[in-house]
């Protein structure tokens, strides 16, 4: 049975599942599910249509489902979507989707630090790292073990790639290819090999990578062409074919690698 304090809010058509814990001063109203063994601590806001899997674990002032801050949205009913394991902490806030959207989704063993935001219509995978005042926009898309280091700021649209790192303090309108390091405005300076050892990736594969993303961001040069240089070569492991295809399904553009001399290529 759900453990409920007697100062919190709950509409009747909340769900809870067993062992589910509401601590003081939260308010849940809508249609909501929660999972079992979730922990809202207190002073938790869920709203609309949303549903949170098991065992997650949302900090104070942490709101969940409330209206896009978009100015077509006229208050349709659209949805939020959360799996297991993740972890929301002080001052998070997810919104549901958009007018022309359907959900926001959050996947599985997520961990937002303090203060980060996901907008109407994002897309989270499992095992990300959203770190504190991290700002993901409408339609933001964040591959499985990615992160956003803190403060960061990514533009509506843009996608990030598995085991991608953004740097404390970048920003980006433009794709960050799986596996890379950006900072600046979207500059890739390198692979994410560090995480890439975390994550059990093969050292032949990583030095893979690394020969491939010499070939596309080591100079400035048209990124089609070096595409076709890379492929020209042989067979991929199946790291940098990931990589390749994601490029190649860019809609946005892909971040530029660093100019000669270091500068930030958006100056």
């Amino acid at each position: 049975m759900a453990r409920v304090h007697p100062s919190a809010i709950i509409s009747g058509a909340v769900e809870l599942a067993d062992d589910v814990e509401i601590g003081p001063f939260c308010l849940l109203d809508g249609r909501i599910r929660v999972g079992p063994r979730t922990r809202l601590v207190s002073h938790v806001t869920i709203l609309g249509d949303t549903t949170i899997g098991a065992e997650n674990v949302i900090h104070p002032n942490v709101v969940i489902g409330d209206e896009p801050q978009d100015i077509a949205y006229t208050g349709g009913p659209r949805r939020v979507q959360i799996g297991d394991r993740n972890v929301f902490r002080e001052g998070v806030t997810i919104h549901r989707a958009s007018e022309h959207g359907e959900v926001t989704i959050i996947g599985n063993d997520n961990f937002f630090m303090q203060n980060a935001h996901a907008a109407h219509d994002c897309r989270v995978g499992n095992s990300t790292i959203i770190a504190g005042g991290a700002l993901l926009a409408g339609w933001v898309e964040v591959g499985d073990r990615a992160l956003v280091s803190g403060n960061c700021v990514v533009h509506q649209y843009v996608r990030i790639g598995r085991l991608a790192m953004l740097r404390g303090l970048s920003r980006t309108s433009r794709d960050v290819p799986p596996f890379c390091l950006m900072d600046l405005t979207h500059t890739v300076r390198g692979i994410n090999v560090v995480g890439l050892r975390r994550a059990g990736v093969s050292a032949g594969a990583i030095r893979a990578l690394r020969q491939a993303f010499a070939i596309l961001f080591g100079e400035r040069r048209n990124l089609r062409l070096a595409l076709q240089n890379l492929e020209d070569r042989g067979p991929m492991v199946p790291e940098v074919a990931e990589m390749v295809a994601f490029i190649r399904a860019s809609k946005r553009g892909v971040a530029f690698g660093m100019k000669a001399g270091g500068e930030d290529p958006a100056d």
